[in-house]
């Protein structure tokens, strides 16, 4: 048993981090600390306003741990580390994954590339971005290599110089050939600083060179050239009109704003590249209730800094926030130069943070009525069937449906929807083992019995294990059946549930003459229902697929039946060798079709087989 008094009586005053476990021994919270002792004895005081979420975890706190660290900066550090290991239940956590890429200009090299990276090393190239789309930086470096046309290959030059031909690139003119030593190493790399000053937004000397390229090609006739300098000219001209000056200092810069709700926030961040707005990115925070904007703006920038490549040299925020000293000590030890926190005041930078501010707004919101949508299809058509036929709560629905062609391989199927949504996990497929013919009725009977029978031994099972939560799919039973037919399919069900003592409500979905759902059958009556409400194309949608899952099934089903009523009568051919043939001829009629070396052809087929093969279906044909 974890004693608290004493525990908290060891803790050190040095700085560290602390970690929280819940009675199932989850970590359920981790924080950093200045002093271990004053920090991790504050949340077992009573302590007023310090708001529900806290004292909540505080409730759940089984028992602590701590690991202590030669300083603040060191605990910042670990922390991160920890949250992104564990990602406790009552951190405020950033849900990204994202990578974002650069373009890569390799310095190094004798003869510079220019490429695509989705991260950035401490290596001799330079690097452009990050920038938010793969698809626009594939564009940059594809129009800069049709300007400058430098090289795209991965050969060592100048080693390799003269060992092999010229490539495509070459031919098309999108390449001067260094591997051939048709371009001077000087020339090359005065084509790569300007390359460079492409980069860095100095676009004029290349407009103004293409435009009097264009102008020459024209008056000498040379109309394909004329058109191709044109082009050009139009997509370096695009790329300039996308660049918005944000700064004149030319700075490196974030720009981070954020907006919440309750349970959300979402984080603006405008990337800022020598004084021009490259690109900007949302991203949510979770857990944040009982946060305020500055506690969760200092959990981002923790969270994210330690995960992305590029450190700008400065971060505009919205707000101050706590522990500026050691986070800029931190951010400049992992840019290697120093970083700089602030909070604008007044002026265009001010400006720009009130803009990223507005842009967190506006993804909230339009999240908050996507997520309102989904809820009207989901969660409020559940609520619409529930009042309509008078039940006070759905949460599991299971539909049922059985598929078979004059009785040969009768399947069932069982879908499954929670608060409206499928559950595909817990689907599950039955093949019929009592029912030889095509007697739907007698099908379903066997489906439900088999999987109300099953959920209820597994149920026992737990019980006697002394476990309290359901386990599976079987274990949990629906707080609606629906069924797919009228009051024969309906009766079925309520008799194979009174037979097992159960008390699950039934309900039909009635079609018309047209196989269109009409209405729901409920307690011997037929409820009509408004054919443009959320309910019935929910009810449409649950019908559709236990149609397609009870289809899709039976179809495979056929499909194995095929191959192994030929193929298994032939006296040699187990499973392997089926497989081989299938793989290699691809269909009955090919194989029935081939000659003795063809079927040799098959590795896993020998000769006196292949004659076997051969036999078998000749006979076939002479007896047809």
């Amino acid at each position: 048993m974890f004693d608290f008094e004493e525990e908290l009586k060891k803790l050190p005053n040095s700085p560290g981090v602390y970690l929280m476990h819940d009675a199932a021994d989850t970590i359920i919270y981790v924080g950093k600390a200045v002093n271990l002792h004053n920090r991790v004895r504050s949340y077992f005081r009573k302590i007023v306003g310090r708001g529900p979420q806290i004292d909540k975890m505080v409730q759940q706190i089984a028992r602590f741990e701590y690991i202590v660290t030669d300083s603040e900066l060191e605990a910042l550090v670990l922390e991160n580390n920890l949250i992104k290991e564990y990602s406790p239940k009552y951190n405020t956590m950033l849900k990204d994954d994202k990578t974002y890429p650069y373009i890569k200009v390799t310095m190094g090299e004798e003869y510079p590339r220019i490429l695509f990276s989705r991260e950035m090393k401490k290596d001799r190239s330079k690097y452009f971005g990050p920038y938010t789309s793969a698809a626009a930086v594939k564009d940059t470096i594809d129009l800069i290599n049709k300007l400058y046309q430098l090289r795209t290959c991965s050969r060592k030059l100048p080693r390799d110089i003269g060992l092999e031909r010229p490539c495509l690139n070459y031919h098309i003119k999108q390449c001067l050939a260094p591997c051939q030593d048709y371009i001077s190493q000087e020339a090359y790399r005065e084509r790569v600083e300007q390359a460079l000053d492409f980069l860095n937004g100095n676009y004029k000397p290349i407009l103004r060179d293409l435009e009097a390229k264009m102008t020459r090609a024209s008056e000498s006739l040379e109309y394909e050239e004329a058109i191709r300098y044109r082009d050009l000219y139009n997509s370096v001209k695009s790329v300039a009109q996308k660049q918005k000056i944000t700064d004149s200092d030319g700075e490196d810069k974030d720009v981070i704003a954020l907006a919440k709700d309750e349970t959300d926030a979402v984080v603006q961040v405008f990337f800022v590249r020598d004084g021009k707005l490259i690109g900007r990115e949302h991203f949510y925070m979770t857990h944040v209730q009982g946060c305020d904007a500055a506690q969760i703006l200092l959990d981002f920038v923790k969270q994210f800094y330690a995960g992305t490549p590029f450190i700008p040299r400065e971060l505009m925020l919205q707000e101050e926030i706590a522990d500026v000293e050691i986070l800029e000590k931190w951010l400049s030890g992992r840019k290697g130069s120093r970083v700089y926190i602030r909070v604008p005041k007044k002026g265009a930078k001010e400006k720009l943070v009130e803009l990223a501010a507005q842009n967190a707004h506006l993804v909230l919101s339009q999240d908050r009525e996507r997520i309102k949508r989904e809820e009207g299809r989901t969660i409020g058509a559940v609520k619409e069937i529930a009042s309509l036929i008078g039940l006070e709560r759905i949460d599991r629905m299971e539909a049922y449906d059985i598929s078979n062609i004059s009785g040969f391989a009768n399947v069932g199927s069982m879908v499954v929807f929670e608060k409206g949504k499928a559950k595909r996990s817990d689907y599950r497929k039955f093949r019929i083992q009592s029912v030889s013919g095509p007697d739907d009725y007698a099908c379903m009977r066997e489906v439900l019995t088999r999987r109300f029978r099953h959920g209820m031994e597994e149920k026992e099972e737990l019980e006697r294990k002394q476990i309290d939560h359901e386990f599976g799919s079987f274990t949990k039973f629906p707080d609606l059946l629906l069924m797919d037919g009228g009051k024969g399919q309906v009766n079925i069900a309520l008799q194979v549930l009174e037979e097992l003592r159960l008390d699950i409500p039934v309900c039909g979905m009635v079609k018309d003459d047209n196989h269109r759902t009409r209405g729901l059958y409920y307690r011997n009556v037929e409820i009509p229902i408004d054919t443009h409400s959320e309910g019935f194309k929910l009810i449409t949608r649950i019908q559709d697929e236990a149609h397609r899952f009870a289809i899709e099934y039976h179809r495979s089903l056929r499909s194995k039946a095929q191959v192994k009523s030929v193929l298994d009568e032939i006296p040699g051919v187990g499973p392997a060798r089926r497989k081989a043939l299938m793989k290699h001829f691809g269909s009955i009629d090919e194989i029935r079709a081939a000659s003795v070396e063809k079927l040799c052809g098959v590795q896993e087929i020998p000769e006196h087989i292949a004659v076997q093969i051969h036999q078998f279906f000749e006979a076939q044909k002479s007896g047809e």
